[in-house]
């Protein structure tokens, strides 16, 4: 058969290596097709639509919030009621509570509770961004204490009055 392949002149080994070349060639070429499609297959199945791609922004920006929350600005340890051994009691956490604290010298218009934050903050969420961004309250006034004038970049108020309001109540 390979005698019918063969042009004049030609060797019969160069014949077969030509055609082992083309063969291994168009096997990588399928195989180049094939890895193509699979790969955009499996990519196009894990690639979120651009209706639920907001989802997950919000998701993030409720955890940065909380961390922040919890792990910077430590809210908890005035807006979270006490239990009976003075401990923060984590069922209620943020849900407003007395002060426990006391000032070291007399203060006139020292709050006796800090307010619920969980589910419904005490403000729009913009006069929270503001608070938290500038120590200053809707009304103009600047924050008592003692709750700290924080400077939080907008980004992060932002990302705690998410976490805020995604905070579900427990029942007790």
């Amino acid at each position: 058969m390979a005698a019918n392949l063969r042009r004049a002149g030609e060797h019969p080994t160069r014949v077969t290596t030509l055609r082992q070349t083309v063969i291994a060639g168009i096997k990588v070429a399928l195989g180049a097709v094939l890895l193509t499609f699979f790969c955009n297959v499996s990519v196009a199945q894990k690639t979120p639509r651009p209706a639920t791609a907001a989802k997950p922004q919000v998701s993030a920006d409720a955890a940065r919030g909380k961390y922040i929350v919890e792990g910077v600005a430590m809210c908890g340890q005035c807006h979270t009621p006490r239990d009976d051994s003075g401990a923060p009691d984590r069922s209620r956490n943020l849900e407003g509570a007395a002060v426990w604290l006391v000032s070291a010298e007399p203060v006139a218009d020292w709050p006796l509770v800090a307010p619920r934050l969980a589910q419904s903050p005490p403000g729009t969420d913009a006069d929270m961004v503001k608070l938290l961004t500038t120590g200053i309250w809707g009304g103009g006034k600047p924050l008592r204490p003692p709750m700290p004038q924080f400077r939080m970049s907008t980004a992060d108020a932002e990302a705690v009055v998410a976490y805020l309001k995604s905070m579900h109540s427990e029942p007790h």
